[in-house]
């Protein structure tokens, strides 16, 4: 039997019949906007830390790039027009999030700044990339 568009649920959002993303609860939206605001930000200030060379610049400019993003698609994830945009615009937040976990290890093992600076930056790529995965198998599996 396949399921309505108001029987899909993700623990994190729900996908109501309307076919807008609808929050499970109402501090979740705002919580995670307010993680991908501080992220956003760290990330931006982080990037004004590394050095004005020529490798530094290039990296900079990939990681405000890649590091901003999911900010910015976020917001189009909570205004998804179907089901299947809805998991696509998180797959591009995971894509996103991934390719600025490549480059902050990179700055680490360039030693552009320091391997102790860069832990908790790195911990929490990593897990926003653990919610953004764990949100997408959710929607994929209840798609079904």
């Amino acid at each position: 039997m396949k399921k309505k568009a108001s029987d899909l649920e993700c623990p994190i959002i729900h996908w109501n019949a309307d076919s807008r993303v609808k929050e499970d609860a109402a501090e979740y939206g705002a919580a995670r906007r307010a993680d991908s605001t501080e992220f956003s930000a760290r990330i931006i200030r982080l990037v004004d830390a590394l050095p004005n060379t020529r490798a530094g610049n290039h990296v900079a400019g990939q990681l405000l790039r890649s590091g901003t993003s999911p900010y910015g698609n976020h917001g189009e994830v909570e205004a998804a027009e179907s089901l299947k945009d809805f998991i696509h615009k998180l797959k591009v937040c995971l894509k996103e999030l991934k390719e600025t976990r490549r480059w902050l290890r990179l700055i680490e093992k360039s030693k552009m700044l320091s391997e102790k600076s860069m832990i908790p930056i790195l911990a929490e790529t990593e897990q926003l990339i653990r919610i953004f995965f764990t949100s997408i198998r959710t929607a994929e599996q209840n798609a079904k």
